[in-house]
């Protein structure tokens, strides 16, 4: 049993979601949220490699509790009842070294609001379990889907071009005690 609860790490659950570290079995659908350029284009998202999706496929294979402490690390998002990964739930921390939310679906997957389900949840996360004061997202002004969904649970609080995207990028956060109202 020990040995299942580490290969199928779950972090937590929605209603229609289940979030959980990512086996070798996802690796074909990581490659295709790192590089579809539908998915890549509104983050936007630098262009990588395959060597380097590979890395990072890799480097977030078979998550164990004590991968938690990391600065980010990956994890795949999967519909209840569905083995098939639709996307990735990003655990990141940002330049302010604040807790970072980061989100992707495949894009059959978009408009079914998993989006608005899995921030939450991420956000639930983030306060409930790992104990963060304050959460964040960064999303690319352009991005007119990640903008509604992030201004549902956050709130605004600055905006800068960033050179390495070149993009407008809005930065949104939430402190827990404003979260728990």
């Amino acid at each position: 049993m020990q040995e299942s609860q580490s290969r199928l790490m779950e972090m937590f659950e929605t209603e229609k979601l289940v979030v959980r570290s990512l086996e070798s079995k996802d690796k074909n659908h990581f490659i295709e949220l790192l590089s579809d350029p539908k998915i890549i284009d509104p983050i936007p998202q630098s262009r990588l490699s395959e060597a380097q999706v590979l890395d990072k496929f890799h480097e977030n294979l078979n998550l164990e509790w004590q991968d938690l402490h990391r600065e980010k690390y990956t994890c795949g998002i999967f519909e209840k009842g569905n083995p098939e990964m639709i996307g990735l739930c990003l655990f990141l921390t940002n330049d302010e070294k604040d807790k970072e939310l980061g989100y992707r679906f495949r894009f059959n997957y978009w408009g079914k609001g998993y989006g608005s389900e899995i921030a939450r949840g991420m956000i639930d996360y983030y306060f409930d379990t790992l104990n963060a004061q304050k959460v964040a997202a960064d999303v690319n002004t352009e991005n007119i889907g990640s903008v509604r969904i992030l201004k549902k649970f956050m709130t605004p609080v600055k905006e800068f071009y960033n050179e390495e995207r070149q993009c407008r990028v809005r930065r949104y956060s939430i402190e827990k005690k404003n979260w728990l109202r």
